[in-house]
């Protein structure tokens, strides 16, 4: 995680500020978000962060335990059901056993999940080698994703930032394909309960209706 406090890291948290702020604004829950990021201070010539909304938990990985408005371990110290959405920015990138599992647990039914995370197939790989940290392309999360019932909402794979050197500008340029995060949006469905089957009734001819 120490890659994304760097120069050629900062520059991926700064291009997903503006999706991450999006989705503070259009998804209000009645309980409060969980932003999972590397880091959330600012840096000289990096725009401000999202401000997160009230009663908002943030952590970040520390070691292997979790820093920030709790100082936890897995299982997280939060209730089943009782998050409304998440951001899970980067923090699976170096491969964290059973996080994804404590999400889905802790996000309420019809609560949205934003995955942030490297794309294996952007030159800006060559930026992070050695870092310890593990890209994984979109399929491979959309599959971990429906196995633990999280559905993709209608919006397809977004990708964000720079593709090749380190750029201020969310945007960046080049290929979207290219670029050196992908961000999936998905929700945590239930099947709704299927009322029963209309009992019908056949009186026999000739029998009386009493």
């Amino acid at each position: 995680m120490a890659w994304f406090d760097t120069v050629k890291g900062r520059s991926v948290l700064t291009a997903e500020q503006q999706v991450i702020g999006a989705a503070f604004a259009a998804r209000p829950a009645r309980q409060p978000w969980l932003w999972l990021a590397p880091a959330f201070t600012s840096h000289p010539g990096m725009e401000p962060a999202p401000v997160a909304p009230p009663g908002s938990v943030l952590l970040r990985p520390f070691r292997d335990h979790y820093a920030g408005s709790l100082q936890c371990a897995l299982p997280l110290p939060l209730a089943d059901e009782s998050v409304g959405n998440l951001i899970v920015q980067h923090v699976l990138d170096d491969e964290r056993e059973g996080l994804l599992e404590e999400c889905e647990r802790i996000l309420e039914p019809g609560g949205r999940l934003w995955l942030f995370a490297l794309n294996p197939w952007s030159p800006y790989r060559a930026r992070w080698r050695r870092s310890g940290l593990v890209a994984r392309d979109a399929h491979y999360w959309h599959l971990r994703l429906r196995r633990l019932g999280l559905q993709p909402c209608d919006s397809d794979v977004a990708y964000l930032g720079p593709v090749w050197r380190p750029a201020v500008a969310a945007a960046g340029r080049g290929p979207s394909r290219l670029r050196v995060a992908c961000v999936m949006e998905v929700e945590k469905r239930t099947a709704a309960l299927i009322p029963p089957a209309p009992v019908s009734r056949h009186w026999q001819t000739g029998a009386a209706t009493a």
